[in-house]
């Protein structure tokens, strides 16, 4: 536990805050510029304090115990610190040193690149930018432009950084849940981005011997969401608690909690087994083998399903009063079916 009952009820109470502003209290944010939690994966010299990957999840797990939101956005931003072993190294130093640094931006490449002199000029639009509101640098993946005879034969897709100012921020983040991680989308229109300003995922650039970044990515990202995920689901099981106790439901709603709450610890105890046997294995061999990243992918879909299935069982016995958008229970619901709709988090078939 990295909070106290008190933080969590502190916390807790800014939910409603955070879910009609669609972003974290300033309070919030100082308490993980504090705790450097937006840095767990940045090297000790950019100001960092790197962190292995399981123990990293067990902040994420709690952070979004204490709120989906707030756990939501812990871990998005301790995320971009992947991006320092991607980027120029002279670059890397001048992103993350600060101490409220943190990324926001998009995987998905709806964006373009043109080669010109010296960079590229780029236009896009890209979706579900968590955190637009308090991030101090954006990245975006384009398709570039092919030139010559190679024209719509070879397609590269390289990721482009940009500085809050030189980006256009929508508001258009307006889901059911998660409301209050400000994931916005973002825009640029023929924007000149210089060659240093780009990176690929293929090449790294520093820090090549922290462990962190040989972790191969979808199963890094898989497990940072699936913990999320897991804290939300032991916040539901805490509110449903309270809900049940309050609204004196009959005998089967309480066992239906109790089924929800055994799962929930056969669940976590599973996923942390198979996230720690890959992380002992990375740093016994420096490398995961695609057996242990196969199991980790496969754990993490699995405890999401799970959690989906057992919470929606269990809601679906609380009654009308846990429809009110206003009830810790729903919302921590509503949080949960949100996260698990991530597209690393969907099942293949």
């Amino acid at each position: 536990m990295i909070f106290t009952p008190e933080e969590v009820q502190r916390i807790r109470e800014q939910s409603p805050g955070m879910e009609s502003e669609r972003a974290l209290t300033e309070e919030l944010l100082n308490l993980i510029y504090q705790n450097r939690w937006f840095k767990l994966f940045v090297p000790d010299d950019l100001n960092g304090r790197m962190t292995t990957l399981p123990d990293a999840l067990r902040i994420f797990r709690e952070c979004s115990r204490a709120d989906g939101s707030f756990g939501w956005l812990v871990t998005i931003g301790a995320g971009g610190g992947f991006f320092a072993s991607l980027m120029k190294p002279e670059v890397g130093a001048s992103l993350f040193t600060g101490e409220k640094a943190v990324v926001a931006g998009s995987g998905a490449p709806t964006g373009t690149a043109k080669r010109v002199e010296g960079g590229y000029l780029v236009s896009g639009r890209w979706k579900y930018c968590s955190g637009a509101g308090h991030a101090t640098m954006f990245t975006a993946n384009c398709i570039v432009e092919p030139e010559g005879p190679e024209r719509g034969e070879n397609v590269e897709i390289r990721s482009f950084i940009f500085t809050p100012d030189q980006v256009r921020i929508h508001r258009d983040w307006n889901t059911f849940g998660l409301k209050g991680t400000g994931s916005h989308s973002m825009s640029v229109a023929d924007l000149f981005v210089p060659d240093r300003m780009t990176f690929l995922f293929t090449e790294v650039h520093a820090y090549g011997d922290e462990l962190i970044y040989r972790y191969p990515f979808i199963p890094f990202a898989q497990a940072s969401f699936a913990a999320v995920a897991l804290g939300i689901a032991a916040h539901f099981a805490e509110a449903a608690r309270d809900y049940i106790r309050v609204k004196e439901r009959k005998a089967n709603v309480q066992r239906k909690l109790e089924e929800q709450e055994a799962l929930l610890s056969r669940t976590e105890s599973a996923f942390y087994s198979a996230i720690t046997r890959s992380w002992d294995e990375l740093v016994l061999h420096g490398s995961m083998s695609e057996a242990d990243e196969k199991q980790v992918s496969e754990q993490c879909l699995s405890a999401v399903r799970s959690m989906l299935t057992g919470t929606f069982e269990l809601f679906s016995l609380l009654g009308l009063s846990a429809a009110m958008e206003d009830s810790p229970v729903n919302r921590t619901w509503r949080d949960l079916q949100t996260v698990c709709q991530h597209s690393l988090l969907l099942p293949e078939e």
